[in-house]
């Protein structure tokens, strides 16, 4: 149940209960009456407005029917849509370009890695081509540990305006690269900008977006991504033939850099920061624009009610060991690492070798296919996120990754035909990563913004990312070292192995924020932790 108001906080904290109607009232009549809006304080609650307004129409439609008119019923009520996603919807869609240059760095070295180590100089050194790729992940970690700051300083929204300048410069300078140098610095600058995107895109998602359809916006992350992979890997195909096409690539990738940075010009901020800072007039506004007028009220006092209760002293890393902050870190942390551990990276890797058993012997048309079953499991995600709920989401997609890792693990060791092994392991392969798509990929990006509070979410955000970053950087090192020495098989029973462990832990300690406000959720986790006097 949603928190309604203040007065149902109070017994929590006392100190601040009679003080903040006084607060809100002072800021937001004052904020209606310059904007020529009528007082919140005379207009009847929301449900009573409901019925009055259903009995009106009831009222309205005997006169009609009486007085043998005819009955014009407006084309919205008749087919009862729900439109309350669409203010929120061109500011989510604006940040989740971010993500979308995720995907396209992370699918652009697919395709043309060989030719640019050959025109570069540095063909036949897996090392430096493994640099390459790999020193991406470097700057995207050092990026990740940084956004704390700057978004606790500028905000979300200014963050991620600022942050499009290196995606922008980092993807020209990989595509005018004509040294290994060049082409370093330039993949290095964009994983600076890719690590501040990753850590802030759900953070601004989640506290933008309307309660009811937050796990459907958060969804747009992995949706965002997943495209951006599509599109990365569609257009490198002309790059077996072309090879200086993989300049465009790179040139390509300066677009929507430069639509991010326009974008967020016009997106909104977020309404918890603006309370946080003391733009308590604009929070106000963003509000009524976003969420709707009849949501001022009630979200304003939530949010105040949080935020006023926040320690003056500044945030520090430490407090990352203090309750409940550490639960949430935890979790966080936990989430990351076992979502790499879980083997989403080497079955990306192994995926090309995969589908060339079967005559797919493309690797950036079968990357494609992987992609796009993806993206088809991010979709029928962000449909359940908010229907299903996070957990069960998240318990039964690593369920399936379990199951689809045992059947090509079993595919690959069974001495039976050959042809009927390869077409399992490719789906097998699939399944694993639809089922990755439908709650391990989107919901662990998701859950750890809404379990933060507003005083750690940005630190809570870059230490687990700073860990995502970490795994994923381990496994790629180790991946093929371990394959060679134990056997696809073994390698991929133990990815099974971990997502069971992942589903268990998933059922045990993750918390359901399915239909909860942000500041509901941080009041229950605060007080399940006993105070220092008890």
């Amino acid at each position: 149940m949603a928190i309604q108001s203040a007065a149902l906080l109070s017994p929590l904290f006392p100190r601040f209960a009679h003080s903040l109607p006084s607060r809100l009232e002072v800021c937001t009549l004052w904020s209606r009456r310059r904007k020529g809006l009528p007082d919140y304080r005379t207009r009847p609650a929301k449900e009573l407005r409901l019925v009055r307004s259903s009995e009106d129409r009831r009222q309205n439609l005997d006169e009609n029917i009486g007085s043998g008119e005819e009955i014009k019923i407006p084309v919205r009520q008749e087919l009862d849509w729900d439109l309350g996603w669409l203010p929120a919807l061109p500011h989510v869609l604006t940040a989740s370009m971010a993500n979308f240059l995720f995907g396209y760095h992370i699918g652009v070295m697919n395709g043309p890695i060989e030719v640019i180590a050959k025109e570069l100089g540095f063909d036949g050194s897996p090392f430096l081509e493994g640099l390459v790729v790999s020193i991406f992940i470097v700057g995207a970690f050092i990026g990740c540990t940084s956004s704390s700051s700057l978004s606790e300083k500028l905000g979300c929204r200014r963050t991620l305006q600022i942050n499009a300048v290196p995606l922008i410069i980092g993807a020209l300078l990989s595509a005018q690269a004509h040294s290994l140098d060049e082409m370093l610095w330039g993949r290095f600058i964009v994983g600076l900008g890719i690590g501040v995107n990753t850590a802030l895109v759900p953070i601004y998602i989640s506290e933008v977006s309307p309660t009811r359809y937050r796990g459907s916006f958060g969804s747009l992350c992995q949706i965002g991504t997943c495209l951006g992979i599509i599109a990365a890997l569609s257009l490198a195909l002309p790059s077996e033939s072309d090879p200086n096409w993989w300049r465009s690539l790179f040139l390509i990738a300066s677009g929507p850099g430069l639509l991010l940075m326009l974008g967020m010009q016009f997106a909104a901020e977020s309404p918890r920061w603006l309370c946080k800072v003391g733009r308590l007039a604009d929070a106000e506004s963003v509000i009524c624009n976003l969420w709707g007028e009849t949501d001022v009220e009630n979200s304003m006092k939530e949010i105040m009610y949080v935020t006023g209760n926040i320690d003056d002293s500044k945030a520090t890393w430490l407090d990352l060991l203090v309750e409940p902050h550490r639960k949430v870190a935890f979790i966080g942390g936990s989430l990351f690492i076992l979502q790499q551990l879980s083997g989403i990276n080497g079955v990306l890797y192994f995926s090309s070798l995969t589908f060339s058993d079967v005559g797919v012997t493309s690797g950036s048309l079968a990357s494609l296919y992987v992609g796009i079953t993806n993206f088809t499991g991010a979709l029928i995600a962000l449909y359940l996120m908010d229907k299903q709920g996070r957990k069960k989401l998240l318990v039964g997609s690593y369920l399936g990754m379990a199951f689809s890792m045992f059947i090509v693990a079993l595919a690959i060791v069974s001495p039976g035909e050959v042809d009927l092994s390869h077409t399992l392991s490719v789906i097998g392969s699939l399944t694993y990563i639809f089922s990755f798509a439908l709650g391990a990929g989107p919901v662990t990006g998701l859950l750890i913004p809404e379990l933060s509070s507003a005083q750690m979410r940005s630190k809570i955000m870059a230490f687990s990312f700073s860990i995502h970053w970490i795994c994923n950087f381990l496994v790629g090192l180790f991946f093929l070292v371990l394959v060679e020495k134990f056997g696809v098989a073994p390698v991929y029973g133990a990815f099974g192995a971990v997502s069971i462990c992942s589903a268990i832990f998933a059922t045990y300690f993750v918390v359901e924020t399915k239909g909860r406000t942000l500041e509901e959720i941080e009041v229950s986790l605060a007080s399940d932790v006993p105070s220092k006097g008890s």
